[in-house]
C-alpha cells in the first residue's frame, strides 16, 4: 500500500492546452561547482539554499543559474546573457515561443506566481484529459499492489505453487522499485511522454500475460512484466504532473494523485476478492486493459510535451542502469526473503547482501564516469534533494507499521473481519488527503520545511500513543489514531515532494522525483524486513520461543481464543509502532540538514 513559481520548461500553462509550456527544456549539463550564469542552467549546490530573492535578469534560453545576488550589489550585464547570446527566435506549430522555457529566475519559497503564472482558462480545460489519465494510471499502479492478496487461495488452486506465492507481492514491487531511478532519467533525456506510454503499454502487456499464466512460475515473471511498467507510471505520473502545474496550483493535483492512490491500495483486496469469488481471478488482470487503454488512448491524444531543440543525439547510460537494477534487485531480494524464505544468519541472506554491496561499489565507479548517469551525483550532494530523499526514506520506513502491521492487530487482537479491520486503516485515507490539500496556505507562511516538520513532529507524537491504547480496547481507538496519522503526514510529503520538486528545472526534474520515490521504496522495504523480525522476536519471546506473527495470526483465525496469544500480538504491534516512532525521529533529524528555505525557480508564463 501507498499514499506548487515553478520550476524549468514545463511548469507553467502553454499554448498546447495541457498545461506544458512548449519552448524546449534546459540543457541538461553536468553541475560545475561555481559555474557562472551561461555556463550551467542548473543552480549549483551553494547557489540552490540560501534564502535570499534574486532580481537578477533571466535567460531567454532557459532557466539562468540560481545565484544570489551580492549585499549592495544591483543586476546588471554580467548576471544575465544579451539577447544576441541566445537562440533565435523561432515559432513553434503550437503559437508558442520555441527557444525554450520561460526565464526563470530563483524566489523565496512560498512566493506565490504572478499573473504571467496562471492558465489561461482553455489550457486548464484542455488538461483535464491528461489529468484524468494520470489519475487512472495511477490508480492501476496502486490496485496492482495489493489486489492479488485476497485472490490467493483460488490463484494457489488452480496453478499451485504454495511456497512461493508470496512473489507474486514481492516480483512486482521489487521491479516496480529497481526501475524507478532509470524511467526518471530516460524521462529527463527523451521527454515524459514516450517514457509513459511505453510503461503503460508495458503494464498493459504484463497483465494480459498475467492472465494467461499456466502455472505459478509463469505467473510471477509477468507480475515482474508488470511491475517494470508499474515504475514508469508511479515516478512519471508523479513528474507529469509538476509540469503541468505551477506551484500555486500543484498541491490540488499532488492531493488527488494521493487520493487516487490511497483509495485504490486500500480497495485493491476488496476487488480482488470479489472478483475470485463471483468471476475468475484471471479477470484481476483483464480488467486493467480496459481502463489503461482509456489511459494510453488520452495520454497519446491530448499530452503535448516541449518542443525539444535539435542537437547531439543523447547518451543513455545502459551500463549504469544494469547496475542500479542489479544492485537494487539483490538488495531487496535478501531484504523480503530474509527471515521469511531463509534465516537472516544464513549464507543465502549473506550472499546476497554481499553481493548487492558489491554491485553498489561497481555502480558509484559506472556513474562517476558516466556522461549522463542515471543517479548523478547532485542527488546527493545537494543539501535539500539529499536531506528529501532521507527524510522519505524514513516515512516509508514508518508507513509499514500502519499498512503491514494494524490489519493483523485488528484481526488478532480486535477481532474484526477482513473488510472491518480494512475500515480501520482506511481511516488515514481519509485525512491524508484532505490536510494535503490544505498544505499550501501552511508551507506559504513558514516554509516547504518547517511545514514538514511540523507534520512529522506530530506522527511521532501519534505513533507513541498507540501502545498506549487499552487492551483489547475498541476500534475506534486505533481508527482514530490512524485518522490523526494521517492527518499529520499529509503536512509532510507533499510540501517536500512540491518544494524539492520546484528547485531544479524541467531537464532535472523527472530524476529528482524518481530519486525521491526511490528512497520511499527502499524505506518500506527495510521496514518490512526490520519491523518482521523485531514483531517475531517478541512472539518468541512471549510465547517460549516458538512462532511468529503469520502463525499466531492464522491460529487465532481458526478459532482459538487463547487471551496469552492476543496480547503476544498486541505487544508485538506496540513495539513496531515504537519503532516507527523511532523512524520518525530520524526524518526530523534528515529535515534538520535541509536548508530552512528551499531556492525555487520561478517562471514567467510564455506569450500565448
Amino acid at each position: 500500500m501507498g499514499g506548487g513559481g515553478d520550476t524549468g520548461g514545463g511548469g507553467e500553462s502553454g499554448a498546447d492546452g495541457t498545461g506544458m509550456d512548449a519552448g524546449g527544456p534546459p540543457a541538461a549539463e553536468p553541475i560545475r561547482e561555481g559555474a557562472g550564469p551561461g555556463k550551467d542552467d542548473r543552480p549549483t549546490v551553494s547557489a540552490a539554499e540560501p534564502d535570499r530573492r534574486s532580481t537578477a535578469g533571466t535567460d531567454a534560453d532557459g532557466p539562468p543559474a540560481a545565484q544570489p545576488l551580492r549585499g549592495g550589489t544591483r543586476p546588471g550585464e554580467d548576471h544575465r546573457p544579451t539577447v544576441s547570446a541566445a537562440r533565435p527566435h523561432r515559432r513553434s506549430g503550437t503559437g508558442t515561443n520555441a527557444d525554450g522555457p520561460p526565464a526563470a529566475q530563483p524566489t523565496r519559497e512560498g512566493a506565490g506566481p504572478g499573473e504571467d503564472d496562471r492558465p489561461t482558462v482553455s489550457a486548464a480545460r484542455r488538461r483535464g484529459p491528461v489529468v484524468a489519465a494520470l489519475m487512472l494510471g495511477m490508480a492501476l499502479a496502486a490496485l496492482d499492489g495489493t489486489v492479488v492478496s485476497t485472490a490467493v487461495p483460488q490463484i494457489v488452486g488452480d496453478l499451485g505453487g504454495f511456497s512461493v506465492f508470496s512473489w507474486l507481492f514481492s516480483g512486482y514491487l521489487l521491479a516496480v522499485t529497481v526501475t524507478l531511478p532509470v524511467y526518471g532519467k530516460l524521462s529527463d533525456t527523451f521527454g515524459r511522454k514516450p517514457v509513459l506510454i511505453a510503461g503503460i503499454v508495458l503494464f498493459l502487456a504484463g497483465s494480459l500475460l498475467c492472465a494467461a499464466a499456466w502455472s505459478m512460475a509463469s505467473l510471477i515473471a509477468f507480475r515482474v512484466v508488470q511491475g517494470l511498467g508499474g515504475g514508469a507510471l508511479q515516478g512519471t505520473i508523479q513528474t507529469i504532473a509538476a509540469d503541468l502545474y505551477p506551484l500555486k496550483e500543484r498541491p490540488r493535483i499532488v492531493a488527488r494523485l494521493s487520493t487516487v492512490w490511497a483509495v485504490s491500495s486500500v480497495a485493491g483486496p476488496a476487488v480482488g476478492g470479489l472478483l475470485a469469488a463471483y468471476a475468475d481471478w484471471r479477470w484481476i488482470f483483464l480488467i486493467n486493459l480496459p481502463v489503461g487503454g482509456v489511459a494510453l488512448w488520452l495520454i497519446a491524444r491530448h499530452l503535448v510535451e516541449p518542443v525539444r531543440e535539435r542537437g547531439p543525439r543523447p547518451q543513455v547510460d545502459w551500463q549504469g542502469a544494469l547496475a542500479v537494477f542489479a544492485t537494487a534487485t539483490l538488495l531487496l531480494t535478501a531484504l523480503v526473503q530474509g527471515g521469511v524464505a531463509w534465516p537472516w544468519i544464513s549464507a543465502p541472506s549473506l550472499g546476497l547482501l554481499g553481493a548487492s554491496a558489491f554491485c553498489a561499489a561497481v555502480t558509484v565507479l559506472v556513474e562517476r564516469r558516466a556522461a549522463e548517469p542515471v543517479i548523478p551525483g547532485w542527488v546527493w550532494r545537494r543539501r535539500t534533494i539529499a536531506s528529501v530523499n532521507l527524510a522519505m526514506g524514513a516515512l516509508g520506513l514508518l508507513m509499514v507499521a500502519p499498512t503491514v502491521f494494524l490489519p493483523t492487530y485488528a484481526q488478532s487482537v480486535l477481532g474484526l473481519g477482513p473488510i472491518a479491520a480494512g475500515f480501520v486503516l482506511s481511516a488515514m485515507t481519509l485525512s491524508w488527503p484532505v490536510t494535503a490539500a490544505y498544505a499550501n496556505r501552511v508551507y506559504n507562511r513558514i516554509g516547504f520545511r518547517d511545514t514538514a516538520l511540523a507534520g512529522m513532529g506530530a506522527a511521532l507524537l501519534v505513533l507513541l500513543a498507540f501502545p498506549l491504547l487499552p487492551y483489547p480496547g475498541e476500534p475506534w481507538q486505533p481508527a482514530l489514531i490512524m485518522l490523526l496519522l494521517g492527518a499529520a503526514l499529509g503536512f509532510f510529503q507533499l510540501p517536500l515532494l512540491v518544494g524539492v520538486q520546484s528547485t531544479v528545472p524541467w531537464a532535472e526534474r523527472g530524476t529528482t522525483t524518481a530519486s525521491v520515490l526511490f528512497s520511499r521504496q527502499v524505506g518500506q522495504s527495510v521496514g518490512a524486513a526490520l519491523f518482521g523480525a523485531l514483531a517475531n522476536a517478541v512472539l518468541a519471546a512471549r510465547l517460549g520461543g516458538a512462532g511468529d506473527l503469520d502463525s499466531v495470526s492464522r491460529a487465532l483465525a481458526d478459532g482459538s481464543s487463547q487471551d496469552p496469544l492476543r496480547r503476544a500480538v498486541a505487544a508485538a504491534v506496540d513495539l513496531v509502532f515504537v519503532g516507527a516512532a523511532a523512524a520518525a525521529a530520524l526524518a526530523l533529524l534528515a529535515l534538520l540538514f535541509a536548508p530552512r528555505r528551499f531556492t525555487v525557480l520561478k517562471e514567467r508564463q510564455p506569450d500565448v
